[in-house]
């Protein structure tokens, strides 16, 4: 359940605009405030039964999005890539430190590189 929670989020962050304004609302409701279906019912005057059947059509919404598009998936994986050339300059200083070289052109630049892949990750979705 939590997984499908973080997924149907994920997707919601990205395509959640494209729903339309029931549906987003319900899900919002549901998965953003985590109200029961009989509260988000209560409180969009519309009964149990359709918020359940509102929920089921907007994830498949949702999840057909992603199928066609691929964006969540496309942004999952250069967010990992970022985070490995982080990495990988990390231990390009590491490296030049440890020789002796903490000064030198290598550390400065592996420092600029990190640091770009740290503001990337921090305008996307934070690190």
């Amino acid at each position: 359940m939590i997984e499908k929670l973080v997924e149907v989020g994920i997707l919601f962050d990205f395509y959640g605009k494209l729903l339309s304004e029931r549906q987003y609302n319900v899900i919002e409701l549901f998965y953003v405030h985590d109200l029961s279906l009989s509260e988000i019912g209560e409180e969009l005057n519309i009964s149990r039964q359709s918020v359940f059947d509102t929920i089921k059509r907007a994830e498949n919404k949702l999840y057909k999005y992603e199928e066609n598009l691929g964006l969540a998936s496309k942004f999952k994986d250069y967010y990992k890539d970022i985070k490995t050339i982080i990495e990988v300059s990390k231990n390009i200083k590491k490296i030049a430190e440890t020789n002796g070289n903490s000064n030198t052109e290598i550390v400065t630049n592996a420092k600029i590189i990190e640091n770009i892949g740290f503001e990337i990750l921090k305008n996307s979705w934070g690190v």
